[in-house]
C-alpha cells in the first residue's frame, strides 16, 4: 500500500561537505598536516599570523578591487589566445595569472552578504563563461569557486544573497555550462575526479537554495544521460556513491524526472545496478550507502504507472525474490522496492505470485527476517515488519479474484491459522503503541500545548496507526472471503485479547474518512467504496 509520502518525508539525501573523500581534499589543498614526530617551526607560524593579520576586510570596496583585477586578467587572457593560438608558451603566463585570480575569488564565499553586489558588478557571466575555458584546469578553478560560493555553510542564514546568486547563475546557464563541462572531465586524472564530485556538490547546493533547479537541470542539460553512464560503472568509486545520491535527490519530488528517466531506459540501469548485489554485499560503509541511494532512485522510479509496467516488463519482480531469497544486506530494500511496485498495479501483484514469491514474503512476514552485524538503523526489524505488512496489503488490493487470489487466502490458512495468529498479535502491538501515542498527545495539550487534528493525525501515522490500518484492511479482506474457519480464529483472538470487531471497524472508519484524492476523484471513490465493504461485513 501506499507508504510513498512517509518515505520522501523520512529521506534526507542532505551530503555533509566533511564526507569530501581524503583524495580530493589533498587536490584541493587540504590533507593532513605533516609527518609523524618532526619539529614544528614557530617563526613560520609566527610569519604566518603575521600575513593573516594583514588581509584585507571584506567589503565592498575590497569586491570591486578582486572583481576589477579578475576581469583585467580574464581579458589579458583572451587577447593572448586570440593573438598567438597555435603558441601556448605565449599565453600560459596570462593562464596562470588568470589562474591565481580565481584564486582570490574564493574569499567572497566569507561574505556572501556581498553576493547581490557581486550579480550587480556583472561578473557572473565572466566567471561562467570559463566553464568553457579550452584550458580545463581554468573550468575545474571556475567548478572549485562555485562549490565555494554556494555551499550550504557558507548560505546557512543568508537567504536573501542566496537566492539573488543562485537566480543570476541560472540566468546566465551555469546548469548548461556545468554539464557541457562534466561530459568533457576524465576521471583518471584525480584532479579532474575531483572537479567532478565539485560538478555534483554545486548541482546540489543550487537544488538546496532554489528546489526548481531539480526539474529544470533534466529538462535543459544531459545530466541524467552522464549520471546513468555513471551508474552502469561496474568499479565502486566516491563519484559513483555521490552520482546516486545526485541521482536519487533528483527523482525524489519531481514525477517529470521520475518519467523522463523511464523513458531513458532508468528502470532498467537501475535493476542491473542493484543486481550486482544480489549475492553479494557491499565492501565499505559508502558502498552500501550507494546501493540504498539505487534502491531509492528505484523506489522513485516505480511511482509513475509507466515506469511499474517498465518495471514487471524487465523482471524486476523476479529479481527482488531472488534478492530476498539471498539473504544478504540489500534484503530490506528489495521488500520496499516491491512494495512501491505494487502499489496500485495488479500486474506486478499477479507477477508476485505467479512467479511464488508468497512464500518469500510470509516467511518474512512470519519475522523470519535475516540479521546483520551492521544493520544500519535501530528500527530495522520494525521498517521491515511495517513495510511486508504494507506488501501483502497490496497484493490483496491488487489480486481481487481467482486462483491467485485463492493461493494468498491459503496461506492465512496453512499450518493451523498461523499467519492470522501473527496477524492479531501484530494488531494488538500496534494497537496499544498508537494508544501510547494518544496519550502522550492528550498530555501534550492538558500542559497547554495545542495541537490540531492534522497534526494529531499525522503524529498517530508515525507512531503506527498507518500499519494498523493495513493490518485491519488485511482482516478485512479475510472477513470478506467468507471463510468460517478464518472469521472463527479472527474473532477468537480478538476475544482473547479483549477486543471486537468493533475495534476493527472504528480504525477502517478513520481510514475510510480519511483517504485523500492525491489519486483523483474516482480512485478515492474506489478506495473509499472497498473499505466502506469490509465496515459493513465486519
Amino acid at each position: 500500500m501506499d507508504m510513498e509520502a512517509q518515505d520522501t518525508r523520512d529521506r534526507s539525501f542532505k551530503r555533509k561537505r566533511d564526507d569530501l573523500p581524503d583524495s580530493y581534499a589533498a587536490s584541493n589543498g587540504g590533507g593532513g598536516g605533516g609527518g609523524g614526530g618532526g619539529g614544528v617551526d614557530l617563526s613560520l607560524l609566527e610569519a604566518v599570523e603575521r600575513s593573516q593579520s594583514t588581509v584585507e576586510v571584506l567589503d565592498l570596496k575590497t569586491l570591486k578591487k578582486l572583481v576589477l583585477a579578475f576581469e583585467r586578467r580574464l581579458k589579458e587572457n583572451i587577447e593572448a589566445r586570440l593573438k598567438y593560438p597555435d603558441q601556448p608558451e605565449r599565453f600560459a603566463d596570462s593562464e596562470i595569472e588568470l589562474h591565481e585570480e580565481l584564486q582570490k575569488l574564493k574569499v567572497l564565499a566569507g561574505g556572501p552578504e556581498l553576493y547581490p553586489e557581486l550579480v550587480s558588478l556583472n561578473t557572473i557571466p565572466s566567471i561562467l563563461g570559463l566553464l568553457s575555458h579550452e584550458n580545463t584546469d581554468v573550468a575545474i578553478d571556475v567548478v572549485q569557486l562555485l562549490q565555494d560560493l554556494t555551499d550550504d555553510d557558507v548560505l546557512e542564514d543568508n537567504d536573501e544573497p542566496a537566492r539573488v546568486l543562485v537566480d543570476a547563475l541560472v540566468e546566465n546557464n551555469v546548469l548548461e555550462l556545468l554539464v557541457q563541462n562534466l561530459h568533457r572531465l576524465s576521471e583518471s586524472d584525480p584532479d579532474e575526479m575531483a572537479a567532478v564530485y565539485n560538478t555534483l556538490a554545486t548541482i546540489e547546493n543550487l537544488i538546496e537554495v532554489k528546489p526548481a533547479v531539480a526539474e529544470l537541470v533534466c529538462e535543459k542539460t544531459k545530466l541524467f544521460r552522464w549520471l546513468l553512464t555513471k551508474i552502469r560503472q561496474k568499479e565502486f568509486d566516491s563519484n559513483k556513491q555521490y552520482a546516486s545520491e545526485i541521482l536519487a535527490i533528483l527523482l525524489q519530488n519531481s514525477k517529470a524526472n521520475q518519467k523522463k528517466l523511464g523513458q531513458m531506459n532508468g528502470v532498467d540501469v537501475m535493476l542491473q545496478a542493484v543486481a550486482m548485489y544480489k549475492s553479494k554485499d557491499p565492501k565499505t560503509q559508502d558502498e552500501e550507502e550507494m546501493l540504498e541511494n539505487l534502491f531509492d532512485c528505484l523506489c522513485c522510479l516505480v511511482m509513475p504507472l509507466e515506469n511499474k509496467e517498465r518495471f514487471v516488463k524487465a523482471e524486476g519482480v523476479e529479481l527482488m525474490i531472488i534478492i530476498m531469497k539471498q539473504k544478504k544486506s540489500a534484503y530490506g530494500s528489495a521488500i520496499r522496492a516491491l512494495d512501491f511496485a505494487m502499489t496500485k498495479y495488479p500486474p506486478a501483484c499477479e507477477r508476485f505470485v505467479d512467479v511464488l514469491g508468497l512464500k518469500t514474503a510470509f516467511a518474512a512476514f512470519m519475522g523470519k527476517i535475516p540479521q546483520y552485524k551492521k544493520n544500519k538503523k535501530e528500527r530495522y526489524q520494525e521498517d521491515l515488519e511495517e513495510r511486508i505488512i504494507s506488501l501483502i496489503a497490496s497484493l490483496f488490493d491488487g489480486i481481487s479474484r481467482g486462483s491467485r487470489r485463492d493461493r494468498l487466502l491459503s496461506k492465512f490458512v496453512e499450518n493451523e491459522y498461523e499467519k492470522i495468529d501473527r496477524l492479531v498479535e501484530l494488531y494488538v502491538r500496534y494497537s496499544d503503541r498508537v494508544e501510547a501515542e494518544m496519550e502522550r498527545l492528550n498530555q501534550l495539550e492538558f500542559d497547554d500545548l495545542e495541537i490540531d487534528d492534522d497534526e494529531r493525525y499525522n503524529r498517530r501515522l508515525e507512531s503506527g496507526l498507518y500499519t494498523l490500518q493495513m493490518i485491519a484492511v488485511i482482516l478485512g479482506h479475510l472477513w470478506c472471503s467468507e471463510h468460517t474457519g478464518m472469521r472463527a480464529r479472527i474473532e477468537q483472538l480478538l476475544k482473547l485479547q479483549k477486543l471486537s470487531k468493533e475495534d476493527v471497524k472504528e480504525i477502517l472508519q478513520e481510514y475510510h474518512d480519511n483517504i485523500g484524492d492525491l489519486d483523483g476523484p474516482d480512485e478515492k471513490e474506489r478506495a473509499q467504496t472497498k473499505i466502506q465493504k469490509f465496515i459493513s461485513a465486519l
